[in-house]
Formats: C-alpha cells, sequence, structure tokens
C-alpha cells in the first residue's frame, strides 16, 4: 500500500517561461501525432475495414489510437510529474463497464486514461460528452474515430442520439469502458449553490462537495448495456490542491496529486426499473459526497495504492506493442526521449 509521501511536492507550481515553452511543444506533438493518426490509420480503421467488419474496425481503431491516447497519461505523470494515486477496488483488465464519475473540472475525464492505461483498455474507453468538445480540430475528429457520444445535455434532444450509439456497444467481442458523469456540468461554487437551492426546495439530499446526478442518461446506459456488462465501477477524483485546468495540465502548474477511488458495484446490485434507479444513484452521489469529504480534511482516500505506477519503461512497451512498423516505432522513442529531456527541465 502506497502512503502519499510528505516529501512529494504537493502545492501549486509557479509558471515560468520554461513550463510554457514545455507545454506548447507538448500541445504541438499531442496535435501533430493526433493529426498524423487520423491521416494515415483513422480512413483505413474506421471506414474501408467497417465496410467487412465492425468489430475488427474497432479492434484495429483502438490498436493504433491508443498508442496516441497513451502520450496524454506520459505527459501527465511523467512530464509534469503529477502523481497519480488509486485506491479502493481492483479494475480487471479487458472488462466491459460503466463507469459513473464526479465532475470536479473541465479535465476529469481526461485522468481516466491514466487508470485505462494501465488496464490495457484505453483503445476501449468511450466518453459521454459536450458536443462543443466533438467539433474541436484535430482533437474532435479523433474523438469521433473513437466513438464518443455528444451530448447537448438535454434528454429531449439527446435521447435519440444516445440510444442509437448505445444500440452499437452491445457486442460483448468488444471490450468496452464507458464513461458517464451524472452531474452533466463541472462543479463550481455557484453551480452548487444552485443545486444545493433545489434540493432543499424539492426535498433532496444537499450535496457539498458535489451537483445533484441525473439519471436519465444512466437508466439509458442500463437499459441498453445491462446485459452485456461485467460491472459499473463508481469513480470518484480528488485533486491537491487545486482543481487543474486544460492549461494548468499542459503547463503542469496543477495539479501536484490526482486521487482516484473506484468502488465496483455488480450490476445485481443495482434496480431494473427508472424509478428506483433514481434514488439509488442518489443514494451514491451521498456517499461519494462523503467520501470527498473525508478526502478534503484527510488529504487521501481509504485503501490507497491499489494500482501500479506509471513507468516510462511501461509507456515505451505500450507504444511498441500498439505502433507497426520501424517508422512509427522511431517516431514514438523520439517523443519518449524528448519527454524525458524535458521532465528534467
Amino acid at each position: 500500500m502506497e502512503v502519499p509521501s510528505a516529501k512529494h511536492e504537493t502545492m501549486h507550481r509557479r509558471l515560468t517561461p520554461l513550463r510554457v515553452l514545455r507545454g506548447l511543444i507538448c500541445l504541438l506533438v499531442l496535435l501533430l501525432t493526433a493529426f498524423m493518426m487520423i491521416v494515415y490509420c483513422g480512413f483505413f480503421s474506421t471506414v474501408v475495414l467497417r465496410l467487412f467488419s465492425l468489430h475488427y474496425s474497432r479492434k484495429v481503431t483502438a490498436f493504433f489510437f491508443s498508442s496516441w491516447l497513451a502520450l496524454w497519461p506520459f505527459l501527465f505523470e511523467k512530464i509534469n510529474k503529477t502523481k497519480v494515486i488509486f485506491s479502493g477496488d481492483d479494475v480487471p483488465a479487458r472488462e466491459r463497464v460503466l463507469l459513473i464519475c464526479n465532475h470536479r473540472t473541465e479535465v476529469d475525464w481526461m485522468y481516466l486514461w491514466d487508470l485505462a492505461l494501465r488496464k490495457d483498455s484505453l483503445g476501449y474507453i468511450k466518453y459521454i460528452l459536450k458536443s462543443s468538445l466533438m467539433k474541436l480540430p484535430v482533437f474532435g475528429w479523433s474523438f469521433q474515430i473513437l466513438e464518443f457520444i455528444p451530448v447537448e445535455r438535454k434528454w429531449e434532444v439527446d435521447e435519440a442520439k444516445m440510444r442509437q450509439m448505445l444500440s452499437k456497444f452491445k457486442d460483448p467481442r468488444d471490450p468496452l469502458w464507458l464513461v458517464l458523469f451524472p452531474e452533466g456540468t463541472d462543479f463550481t461554487e455557484q453551480k452548487c449553490l444552485r443545486s444545493q437551492k433545489y434540493a432543499a426546495e424539492n426535498g433532496l439530499p444537499i450535496l457539498k462537495n458535489l451537483l445533484l446526478p441525473k439519471s436519465k442518461g444512466f437508466n439509458a446506459c442500463l437499459e441498453d448495456l445491462r446485459s452485456t456488462l461485467d460491472a459499473v465501477y463508481d469513480v470518484t477524483i480528488g485533486y491537491k490542491h487545486r482543481c487543474p485546468s486544460f492549461l494548468d495540465n499542459v503547463f503542469g502548474v496543477d495539479p501536484s496529486e490526482v486521487h482516484i477511488h473506484i468502488r465496483r458495484v455488480t450490476l445485481d446490485d443495482i434496480p431494473l426499473s427508472e424509478s428506483e434507479v433514481t434514488p439509488w444513484l442518489m443514494d451514491t452521489f451521498q456517499r461519494k459526497d462523503q467520501l470527498l469529504s473525508n478526502f478534503n480534511s484527510e488529504g487521501y482516500f481509504p485503501l490507497h495504492g491499489a494500482e501500479l505506477n506509471l513507468s516510462t519503461v511501461f509507456i515505451h512497451k505500450q507504444h511498441q506493442e500498439v505502433l507497426a512498423g520501424k517508422t512509427s516505432f522511431d517516431m514514438t522513442s523520439s517523443i519518449i526521449q524528448m519527454g524525458r529531456f524535458m521532465s528534467g527541465a
């Protein structure tokens, strides 16, 4: 079991010209490699191959695009020196699962890549996320190839599109990590006050660290995929000492530590009817709220140290397995060597 060290750098890191330069170089590398992956692999794996087999199209897409996704954990943990600490239940590799997560900041979803990488599921993770992210140049194109589900956060608009995409994820041969943020938006103090006011007016639990969860999307995922899922994972994320923005991640100023707590829930423990799923989800978020309150006072979640630390060797191995051909391997090795150099800056 790994206990967070007091010697580890835990405070906000100052933004320096060197951090800005390093961050911009990393962002450029991520952008260029995403574009190359789309051009050289995307069309073949998602258009040509899909004409013959959806299953093998996804397999090849995951095979290639996981190499690009692995660069993000490498940026967070090896270049920015962010410490990612896991706790709670173990997650077996290559399961078909639904993950429900709190939405503390705009980059929560990126840190789930760190967990998926360790579980050999990086190419199979899919997010239900706001549609504006799917419209980003290059990055948004990659998200579409990876079959992320875009939502407008209006159920009457989103239901048909969401159920259409969920219907395509039922093949039990395809590994699946489907991530849902039931709060529907990232947490802010103003949103929390509005959520608490609504809760007080409607006799609902008043949460201090979370917004009230919305159950429509969660229930739709269960209705469409329950028979093909192995489990649901209740994931709670906490940050030290300040919640990061996207640019904080790029420049490496925040966070110094990311704590991810995982609780495995069997499908038998989740009610079948929507009328019962809604209070079950509310109870789950009350549990998460208490967990976050304890984290804020103690500085860590219980049972920490459940997953392996990420190493440069592990990242190198991931790329070597994923990228076929000497040119691709040389490109990846060059990126890793550059990352080693910059992480020492």
